[in-house]
């Protein structure tokens, strides 16, 4: 097998976040073929595209107006998360800064029936909380419809436009639903639940039904209708596996669903009580919401796996017919060049099993160096997608282990709350758990297991190499955390009540916090290790990075640190991927070898 160099698997490209013009000719999307993803649009059938926006910065997100004569999309500057909100007339792709305000976080939510006016949630008035507004576009200031002191987002206008819905988060895995009433200003629970529960996903049927995803009284989320009318809650279809993504046809009369089934995404359509599967979609993993043209026809989808890049398609209902729309590059690299992983299971400290995606490189025979994969969240999930840099290590000759650890989502409530607080520590044991297993199953060389990892996957590849020292011979950590007390304290304020929920609070956790906390036992490591990190980063701030990388310095310990002046949470711009992979993949070899 011919071998590449790694920037031509930097180069494979990705196409995605499709949306459905109203006439259903025409698609737009996010293309990251300049190096940053931007807006471009084409037709339906997927013939030569047009490029829309020539920005330096990412864009994160593009929605037809519902008039089909511009497009909404929100931005921010340097990985600052801070999204603007823009627009761009599709005669002549003329750019519209409709409410860009860059020292603010702007929340997409919807655009009004008639397409003159958009909802949006902003922490304009307070960092920390997100109220609700509505903005014309024939001119004039945001009016503030909801000020309340919270998380909120605002992802339905009703048809009707008297109405919006508010989601309101009171953790990452349990929020409300409210009905409110732009006459009034009256809120109207939707969501009346005990316990823990999410309702995501809402669709208006007309003005007196709503559809969405919940798992209320469920380990797993489910199709669920609410009567905006009584607050009647009743599900239309249960499983025991996630549904991920919805969306509904205007009438009601289709929803289509896909199910998170073992990591994979499988779609169905549900039709006047009745459920078929959606054969003809390739095998992989959903990277946006579906999306309904609306006659309900066509479906648009992002969809990739190991072997797959990023693209968007199109699938006619009636028929299932599904076809490309977008054709992001692949760098000329041949198609069986990209491992397909094999779903394993382990068995950690107590007899739980862990899952995990292995990937082997097909040209080399067992025992192997091998870099153990920890996704971030912690309320994530390593699933099936295409992963430049994973494919890059396996092409290169590394092993790659992929864990869904404890803690994980897509197996239910219960699985997802085995790590929560005083049980942290356990998924970092189930790290350990996954090391012993490859030795055992004779797949890894023992002294040649490395651990990466970014965000919270940063923080368990810390707190990897400083619980079991002996286990690993390197580790990288990507945007991680060091030290809960002053993540908290530091990360944006807008998150820290929704991440003391996961982690534990500084007023009632903080000795607890601090015992686990890597940066506190910085004496134990003993493998090298290399730490990436983003200036701007709002969520695991810069300075979670300095603290390790200066006390191991301080103790003359084997640390490499690279710090990029002009990213967030991660690296996204294509200069400093290149670089940043091909750092990662020269310490890996000098470290355990390829």
């Amino acid at each position: 097998m011919h071998k590449y160099d790694f920037r031509r698997f930097l180069h494979v490209r990705n196409a995605y976040a499709g949306s459905i013009s109203p006439s259903g000719k025409q698609v737009a999307f996010l293309y990251d073929v300049t190096g940053v993803p931007q807006v471009w649009i084409t037709s339906i059938d997927g013939q030569w595209p047009d490029q829309v926006t020539y920005f330096e910065e990412r864009v994160s997100g593009v929605k037809f107006s519902p008039d089909g004569s511009r497009l909404v999309f929100i931005m921010d500057a340097g990985g600052n998360e801070r999204h603007g909100i823009h627009g761009v007339l599709l005669d002549g792709y003329v750019h519209e800064p409709i409410q860009p305000e860059p020292n603010v976080i702007h929340l997409w939510g919807d655009w009004s029936p008639d397409g003159r006016r958009i909802a949006y949630t902003s922490n304009k008035r307070d960092p920390r909380f997100f109220d609700v507004y509505i903005k014309s576009l024939d001119g004039g200031d945001p009016i503030m419809v909801l000020q309340d002191d919270g998380t909120n987002s605002v992802p339905a206008w009703s048809p009707d436009a008297r109405h919006l819905i508010v989601s309101r988060s009171e953790t990452n895995l349990d929020n409300n639903i409210y009905l409110l009433d732009l006459e009034s200003g009256d809120r109207k629970l939707l969501s009346q639940h005990e316990g823990e529960a999410l309702f995501v996903s809402p669709h208006f049927i007309g003005s007196d039904r709503l559809i969405v995803a919940s798992n209320k009284d469920r380990e797993f989320v489910g199709v669920a209708e609410i009567d905006l009318n009584d607050g009647d809650f009743r599900y239309l279809i249960e499983t025991d596996w996630d549904v991920d993504s919805l969306t509904v046809s205007k009438d009601g009369s289709k929803i289509v669903y896909a199910l998170n089934e073992d990591g994979y995404s499988r779609l169905y359509i549900w039709q006047d009580g009745h459920i078929r599967a959606l054969e003809y979609i390739p095998s992989g993993v959903l990277a946006q919401q579906l999306e309904l043209s609306d006659d309900g026809s066509t479906l648009i989808l992002s969809m990739y796996s190991p072997s797959l890049n990023l693209n968007v398609w199109a699938v006619d209902v009636s028929s299932d017919r599904c076809w490309q729309v977008t054709y992001a590059g692949r760098a000329g690299i041949p198609d069986d060049v990209f491992a397909e992983p094999r779903l394993i299971r382990y068995r950690s400290f107590d007899g739980l099993e862990i899952p995990a995606f292995l990937y082997l490189p097909p040209d080399r025979e067992p025992p192997l160096p091998v870099v153990v994969h920890v996704h971030g969240g912690p309320e994530s999930q390593a699933r099936p997608i295409f992963n430049a840099s994973i494919q890059y290590l396996v092409h290169h000759g590394f092993a790659v282990l992929a864990p869904n650890v404890r803690g994980s989502t897509g197996y239910g409530k219960s699985y997802t709350h085995l790590d929560d607080v005083y049980l942290r520590m356990n998924s970092v044991a189930d790290l350990k758990a996954a090391a012993d297993w490859l030795v055992e199953s004779g797949i890894a060389q023992e002294d040649k297991i490395a651990i990466m990892g970014g965000s919270y996957g940063g923080f368990m590849v810390l707190s990897a190499i400083t619980t079991y020292p002996d286990v690993w011979a390197a580790a990288v950590d990507i945007v991680g955390i060091a030290n809960f007390v002053t993540f908290l304290e530091n990360t944006g304020p807008w998150r820290r009540k929704l991440r003391e929920a996961e982690y534990g609070s500084l007023e009632n956790d903080r000795e607890f916090l601090e015992s686990i906390s890597p940066i506190n036992h910085v004496d134990r490591i003993s493998c090298p290790l290399l730490v990436v990190h983003g200036t701007n980063d709002p969520r695991v701030p810069v300075g979670e990075a300095e603290q390790i990388v200066d006390s191991l310095r301080a103790r003359g310990t084997d640390v490499e640190y690279i710090r990029f002046e002009d990213e967030g949470h991660g690296v996204v711009k294509l200069p400093n991927r290149i670089y940043y992979t091909e750092q990662v993949v020269r310490f890996l070899d000098k470290h355990i070898g390829s």
